[in-house]
């Protein structure tokens, strides 16, 4: 269900943005409207949802218009024209005494450029929202050290923001955030000012910290790597456009225009592909009671020199080796128990490419790719993982 609906937004920089709303349903771009309204288009016939608990990840060049489009949803810019429905709510639309309200109770921002306030401590900074909200000096300290904890912080509860290197600054501003429990986080390039090592750590973190809490989260980017690692969807703005959405195999493998093509050209696949997206159906597996005289026809069939092994629920148990199977059929063996290997390489859906390529240079046996319930999902193959990197969408 979705907890966010935006339609036909569009948001117009200038006292008259009726004539610029006007050009727009006639076809005219934004330079044309610009010119003859001196009216600038910041925002133009948005559309999109997000979903509960997805990360939505909105990019695109400076001047694009994905902060102005963030300003937007928590009203900081007035719309224009067009919705924003939050909960079944059109908070386009509420008096300003219902916005406030759904600020407090429903979303929270991070910021750039971490907005701390300096006279306070760490713990008073992430405690001013619950201020905000009249919660109770000794409830809000509680809830305080809860996510000050969660963000590996609560050792520094008492020192000022002076006191903090740029990640751990960036590192309050979201315990700030998380402290009133909103529905909603609307981040701003929340990494944009810390050097790149650290700031790969806080996207890690973030993840993490996703992982606990399924927050819905709006995440403004213009780094491509960061949204492919980051994003279950990612919208991609042009002139308050969006140009493409999509997962991110559909913004790698099928760029719309050239425009698009252009931003992902030079993107490292390896760290932007998980298992999923490069694993293949295993054509076929084996039972522990079917046999080796089964298994060497199933491998003969299908050209190959091992079968992974499963129970009827299709959880994972190991793997057979055609050269095994043949031995223990010529000695008159019925079942595979005595030859299966136990100790196969597996991957999560999710891992990456970069993680995974040094597990398929060392092992002989196919990488299984198995879910939290260890139930084979997928078999990772040198092949379509080389296609992968290559850029070739791989055949299920």
């Amino acid at each position: 269900m979705a907890k966010i609906e935006v339609k036909n937004l569009s948001m117009i920089y200038g006292g008259v943005p009726e004539k610029a709303l006007e050009m727009i349903d006639k076809g005219l771009n934004n330079d044309q409207i610009r010119k003859q309204t001196k009216q600038v288009v910041g925002i133009k016939k948005v559309s999109f949802s997000v979903d509960e608990g997805e990360i939505f990840v909105i990019m695109g060049l400076s001047g694009s218009g994905k902060s102005t489009l963030l300003r937007c949803l928590n009203g900081l810019n007035k719309a224009s024209a067009g919705s924003i429905i939050i909960d079944g709510k059109d908070i386009s639309r509420v008096n300003p005494q219902e916005l406030r309200t759904i600020r407090r109770e429903k979303m929270a921002m991070v910021f750039q450029r971490f907005a701390l306030l300096p006279h306070r401590s760490v713990k008073d900074n992430v405690a001013y929202g619950l201020e905000i909200q009249g919660i109770v000096r000794e409830e809000r300290y509680d809830k305080v050290m809860n996510v000050l904890t969660m963000v590996g912080l609560e050792a520094w509860a008492d020192y000022y923001p002076v006191n903090l290197s740029g990640g751990m600054q960036q590192r309050v501003g979201i315990a700030r955030a998380l402290a009133t429990e909103p529905d909603i986080l609307l981040m701003d390039e929340p990494f944009g000012a810390l050097d790149p090592l650290i700031r790969q750590d806080m996207q890690d973190e973030l993840i993490e910290i996703q992982k606990k809490l399924h927050k819905t989260i709006i995440f403004i980017t213009h780094d491509l790597d960061e949204a492919l690692k980051i994003g279950d969807r990612i919208a991609l703005m042009k002139d308050g456009e969006i140009v493409q959405m999509g997962h991110a195999e559909d913004i790698l493998f099928s760029p719309i225009n050239e425009y698009v093509a252009r931003f992902v050209e030079n993107v490292d696949r390896s760290r932007a592909l998980t298992a999923s997206s490069v694993m293949v159906k295993p054509r076929s597996v084996v039972y522990p009671k079917d046999g080796p005289r089964v298994a060497l026809h199933v491998m003969e069939r299908f050209g190959m020199s091992g079968l992974f092994v499963t129970d009827r629920n299709g959880v994972l148990i190991g793997y057979v080796l055609a050269e095994d199977a043949g031995r223990i059929s010529d000695t008159g063996e019925r079942q595979l128990d005595s030859i299966i290997i136990k100790e196969v390489p597996s991957v999560a859906p999710d891992t990456s490419l970069a993680d995974i390529l040094e597990v398929i240079a060392h092992t002989q046996i196919p990488v299984a790719v198995v879910d939290e319930q260890n139930s084979l999902k997928g078999v990772l193959v040198r092949g379509s993982v080389i296609a992968g990197l290559a850029g070739q969408r791989k055949e299920a």
